[in-house]
């Protein structure tokens, strides 16, 4: 049986990330594995639930029935909530701050912790999010970090959300980034920070087909 590759793929939120993942795992016919659209999912369905979604207590008391999965559509990532299709439906600004919240819960990380390692186990996979390559896949083959200026994420993030037709301002868009930046790297379980041996790939200055190229490069170069 050939060597199972992972590529783990970390940084902040609004980095380019998701985007740039899964063109590069599309490249080399990896599967991509979006662990942020998990916290999202358990996010929104504590929002749905009307429960604050940085109360411990309240949000892993959901967690007995809930039901989040990912599933791969014709070789696009699908997050669902138990039997709904809710990929579109995590993308709001209000989803993203859930996701912030609920992953600063330990039963939550240890709810999914399992799941992605199983599909790590199992697939060759780039995988991204905030704790990838520091805690939920240590040994994984490459390991970068994927990080641009908050000014630069906040313009990308208007920009994405303008193309869904989602109005926000970029003042509370980068308020948001700003707030996501601090919680994720204090939280105590996990924080965002870039493994001792991970590469640095700092996009401000690069346009989204630079940046894929970069991290294509970079893969190449250790694989």
């Amino acid at each position: 049986m050939s060597e199972i590759i992972n590529i783990a793929i970390d940084g902040p939120a609004g980095a380019g990330k998701s985007t740039v993942s899964r063109r590069a795992a599309a490249h080399f016919g990896f599967i991509y594995v979006d662990t942020g659209a998990l916290y999202r999912a358990v996010g929104l369905n504590a929002l749905r639930l009307g429960l604050d979604t940085s109360d411990p207590i309240a949000v892993g008391g959901t967690l007995g029935s809930v039901k989040v999965s990912l599933r791969f559509i014709d070789g696009e990532q699908r997050i669902f909530l138990f039997d709904e299709d809710v990929s579109e439906a995590i993308r709001t600004p209000e989803a993203s701050m859930a996701a912030s919240n609920v992953s600063a819960i330990p039963s939550v990380r240890e709810f999914l912790f399992d799941l992605q390692r199983d599909i790590a186990a199992e697939n060759n996979c780039v995988m991204d999010g905030r704790d990838i390559g520091t805690v939920v896949l240590p040994n994984a083959k490459v390991k970068l970090f994927l990080t641009a200026s908050p000014e630069k994420r906040a313009e990308r993030r208007c920009a994405e959300l303008t193309a869904k037709g989602i109005g926000e301002k970029y003042e509370n868009v980068l308020a948001d980034i700003i707030q996501r930046d601090y919680n994720d790297s204090h939280r105590e379980i996990a924080p965002l920070k870039q493994a001792d041996d991970a590469v640095l790939i700092d996009t401000t200055e690069m346009t989204l087909e630079q940046s894929v190229e970069a991290v294509i490069s970079a893969i190449k170069e250790r694989i």
